[in-house]
């Protein structure tokens, strides 16, 4: 599998034709394949787009992917960025082609849809005990000796259920044992003497092989970097002792994973402190939403904003829609609703008005509501916003961003559209 499968399945995502399937896409363009549109290199104000219409930044694409490789690196830190940000393989490529290790994935259609595209190596950040995706996991690994997977196990019972349902499997599946954030957090063992039953039943199994630890720090109870980085030192002591107590004898490295995209810095803290262990090991960290980052929520929490010499991410998303209501002096509509815009942790933010061909701040204007198909626009006196005007809109969470549209305009500065982007939710 691999880069070739990679390259020919890619193409065929160029091949496919432009539709009414795809939003915000010109009429004009019907018939036409992605790679033909692409070639055109339309602008997306003036050649036909319709609103709404969400549009990905070219430069600050890029921009994303050169610093997270360049950070990693510095750190020496092995990445597997979550693919369930984006859903999109043109962009796991890119991540792999900026250094990435592999690919995280959360759930087994997303396995599927990486491996579709010639993804070699994934980290899936769940416990998998679904018999008929662990028995097509099992001929995958069979059917391709280039293909590593790992998984999460964090109950004697899940091993249980993954044991049955790999029985006679040609290759054992590589697990890790996630340690919880603490008590009330998402999944995991809840402490470290429950990790090593949970680790003495994987080493009870031949369907099964321990190969590291990893956990999630962004569930971390009251998370602030004291209470972060020692949650991180207990992960990391856990790798240790089951180094010591030959639990990874026979590997050739092992693995030690956490990070989201709020604690990074605090992944790379501690992973720096990691002793010399019987074995080489993989520090993978994970964060996702930096692809794209956002103008709300990984804004306000990205580690570079505690570490800014190290750099910073820019917000590569913008949704465009047309103001098509202004009823009163101080309420105005646009036509983005929860259909098009990320809502579940904050509402988008108004940015900038484009009227003739012109731009200027959205000054005055607020989003305060989103109906299916309508934002609710609340403007200040002396706001300028008329009917017919563009509103270019910042938005929150990169995950349900990706989302909402299958076919995303990639675009440059002065609005050339060069690319598109699509995802499989």
């Amino acid at each position: 599998m691999g880069a070739d499968t990679a390259a020919a399945q890619l193409a065929a995502l160029t091949a496919d034709r432009v539709d009414h399937r795809f939003k915000g896409l010109p009429p004009d363009a019907d018939g036409l394949t992605v790679g033909e549109l692409a070639a055109q290199r339309r602008n997306l104000f003036t050649d036909g787009f319709t609103t709404p219409v969400l549009a990905l930044s070219a430069e600050r694409l890029e921009h994303n992917l050169a610093l997270m490789e360049t950070y990693a690196t510095r750190h020496g830190l092995a990445f597997a960025p979550h693919g369930k940000t984006s859903m999109a393989p043109q962009l796991f490529w890119q991540q792999i082609e900026h250094g990435a290790w592999g690919i995280t994935l959360a759930v087994p259609h997303q396995v599927r849809v990486a491996r579709r595209f010639g993804i070699d190596r994934i980290f899936l950040a769940n416990e998998l005990v679904d018999h008929a995706a662990l028995r097509w996991i099992a001929a995958e690994l069979a059917r391709d000796e280039d293909f590593r997977f790992i998984c999460y196990v964090d109950s004697v019972r899940g091993v249980e259920l993954m044991d049955a349902a790999l029985a006679g499997t040609a290759r054992p599946v590589d697990v890790v044992v996630e340690l919880a954030a603490g008590e009330g957090a998402r999944t995991g063992v809840r402490t470290e003497a429950e990790c090593a039953t949970v680790a003495d039943a994987v080493a009870a199994t031949t369907t099964l092989r321990l190969v590291g630890v990893a956990g999630y720090e962004g569930e971390v109870p009251q998370a602030d970097p004291e209470r972060v980085h020692a949650w991180l030192r207990r992960l990391t002591a856990l790798a240790a002792d089951f180094d010591k107590a030959g639990r990874f004898s026979g590997l050739e490295e092992i693995v030690v994973s956490a990070g989201g995209s709020a604690w990074f810095d605090a992944v790379a803290d501690v992973f720096a402190e990691i002793p010399a262990l019987s074995r080489p090991v993989l520090k993978l960290l994970r964060s996702g939403a930096y692809v794209s980052h956002d103008d709300g929520h990984y804004r306000k929490l990205t580690p570079f904003a505690r570490v800014p010499e190290e750099g910073a991410l820019h917000p590569a998303f913008r949704l465009w829609a047309q103001v098509v209501s202004r009823p009163s002096t101080d309420q105005a509509f646009a036509n983005a609703g929860k259909r098009d815009a990320a809502y579940d942790l904050d509402l988008p933010e108004a940015q900038v008005v484009r009227r003739d061909g012109v731009e200027h701040p959205a000054s005055g204007v607020e989003v305060t509501g989103l109906s299916d198909q309508h934002a609710w626009l609340r403007t200040s006196p002396g706001a300028e916003l008329r009917v017919g005007d563009w509103i270019g809109m910042g938005l929150s969470h990169p995950c349900t961003s990706f989302d909402k549209w299958e076919l995303i305009p990639v675009v440059e500065q002065d609005g050339t559209v060069v690319d598109y982007v699509r995802t499989f939710f």
